[in-house]
């Protein structure tokens, strides 16, 4: 398994682009449509796990995340892995290597937003903030030192 970080230009992006896009998650279609536009900039980007050529999931680091007017950054969002590698610990192997990456650029926390319930507890985060989300929902900010 290998875990590295996509960018535009990748020879990975589009095959990645294209995964998020058909993916069983509603929100992987949002992640696409962002990489379509190049939407990543700097030090954002994508996270992406491998199997061989297989893509089994990912996540993004960027500057911003659903929750509109708050001052936190950066974020770890749009965790997602695929059906057959879940139970494998892939979200947390995927986050980790998220926050070694943010670390590199200096960054000493990070903030991720879920409606999970104790899932992200689990990685060390904490919650933080409540908020309500553009479609309505309340959603938890949490936060973790890296």
């Amino acid at each position: 398994m290998e875990i590295r970080r996509v960018t535009y230009g990748d020879r990975r992006w589009n095959d990645v682009k294209d995964y998020a896009g058909h993916c069983s998650w509603r929100a992987g279609k949002s992640l696409a449509s962002l990489m379509e536009q190049q939407m990543f900039s700097e030090w954002e980007g994508v996270i992406a796990a491998f199997d061989q050529e297989k893509i089994c999931g990912y996540c993004t680091v960027s500057k911003t995340d659903c929750i509109p007017e708050v001052s936190y950054t950066p974020y770890i969002g749009y965790v997602f892995v695929g059906e057959e590698y879940r139970g494998k610990r892939l979200s947390q192997k995927l986050i980790e290597n998220a926050m070694e990456y943010l670390k590199t650029v200096g960054f000493e926390e990070v903030y991720l937003i879920s409606d999970h319930e104790n899932l992200y507890e689990k990685y060390g985060f904490e919650v933080i903030d409540r908020r309500i989300a553009p479609w309505g929902t309340e959603e938890k900010i949490y936060f973790r030192r890296i």
